[in-house]
């Protein structure tokens, strides 16, 4: 399964509304991470990519000879937090925002950014993010309509599976994840016969287990956050569970490994992004994080850090001042696979990988 991601979004001129490059004060990125509640993972790895992108980028000069001033918040996992956060970041006339991360978080609180006309990245991996129409929103991460046929696929390829069970977080993310997953096994063959909801930061999962061996599916697929993975497989080993766990990168990501031990052993997952993967800028990025952090970051981690990167680069790509005379032109879903920016009404398109964008 593939690992290194393409980074695809449609840079609307990258929304340079103000002349802010025309002075010589910092540029101002906002951070609205999840530092505490349930999604303390995913955003303290983006956030913690996204400083390291930020503490490189300034050493060797900042973008255009400007410092970044990165300042983040804690939306402690809480939609109307983040959306408050957001308006305060609007208020506060950033040049960009990152986060949040956990799905019904951005699809709220990105509202406000589009409404100000600010970019939004994101490592959300819900498939409604991106299909609203938001110009200003941008996904350093597959979507859930990319990575779901491939685990069909390997469901139906590798395990010969004909029926499978689900067990789903029910927030966006889950939700979106389960519709999607649910699509691309009706494309199957696959049938579903186990459909089995848990609550974000559910503890207890013997009864969402013990519904899935009653089911007698081939395989099980798995799709919810880091903690609650966890918890899964420590209540699947327990249970004696004997059949293929399948998953997405939630399931198997380091901190997953961390919290189940050995009931992670066997559990496989289709990973867009890993630090694993046999690629110089991810080996090199993973190196510097530890580093940095002392701890092994999973893909919200590289989501952050190549996300800081791509506005350096399409940044001091548009670099013809006046700023505030970029047009703007809404994307077509083909157009959506690249990024793309306008100077002065000639549109540019161009596609970068990870390596493309990092140092």
């Amino acid at each position: 399964m593939r690992t290194i991601a393409r980074i695809s979004a449609f840079l609307l001129s990258l929304a340079l509304a103000h002349p802010l490059f025309a002075q010589s004060q910092a540029i101002k990125i906002a951070g609205l991470v999840e530092l505490s509640g349930t999604g303390t993972t995913s955003g303290t790895n983006f956030n913690d990519g996204v400083k390291l992108a930020v503490k490189e980028i300034n050493a060797a000069g900042g973008i255009l000879g400007r410092q970044i001033e990165y300042a983040a918040s804690d939306t402690q996992t809480n939609p109307g937090v983040a959306k408050a956060l957001a308006q305060k970041a609007v208020d506060d006339g950033v040049y960009v925002v990152m986060g949040p991360v956990f799905s019904g978080s951005i699809i709220v609180s990105m509202a406000e950014t589009k409404r100000a006309e600010i970019p939004n990245f994101t490592g959300g991996e819900a498939a409604a993010i991106t299909q609203q129409g938001n110009p200003y929103i941008f996904r350093t991460a597959f979507t859930q309509a990319t990575s779901m046929p491939k685990v069909a696929r390997y469901l139906k390829d590798a395990l010969s599976a004909k029926t499978v069970a689900v067990i789903w977080v029910n927030n966006d993310f889950g939700k979106g994840g389960r519709d999607s997953m649910q699509k691309a096994l009706d494309a199957a063959g696959i049938k579903v016969v186990a459909d089995v909801s848990t609550d974000p930061g559910q503890v207890d999962f013997s009864g969402a287990v013990l519904k899935v061996k009653q089911a007698n599916a081939d395989a099980l697929f798995v799709y919810t956050n880091e903690e609650e993975s966890a918890r899964a497989l420590r209540e699947l080993k327990k249970q004696g569970y004997d059949k293929p766990i399948i998953g997405e990168t939630t399931l198997t990501g380091q901190k997953v490994i961390e919290l189940a031990g050995d009931a992670a052993n066997g559990a496989l997952a289709h990973v867009g992004l890993t630090v694993d993967a046999p690629q110089p800028a991810i080996k090199d990025f993973d190196k510097k994080f530890q580093a940095e952090y002392k701890y092994k970051s999973d893909h919200n981690g590289m989501k952050g850090y190549s996300a800081a990167y791509v506005v350096k680069a399409i940044t001091e790509k548009n670099k013809s001042p006046p700023w505030y005379t970029v047009g703007r032109q809404t994307p077509t879903s083909k157009q959506s696979q690249n990024i793309a920016f306008v100077i002065n009404s000639k549109r540019m398109v161009v596609s970068r990988t990870y390596s493309d964008c990092l140092p």
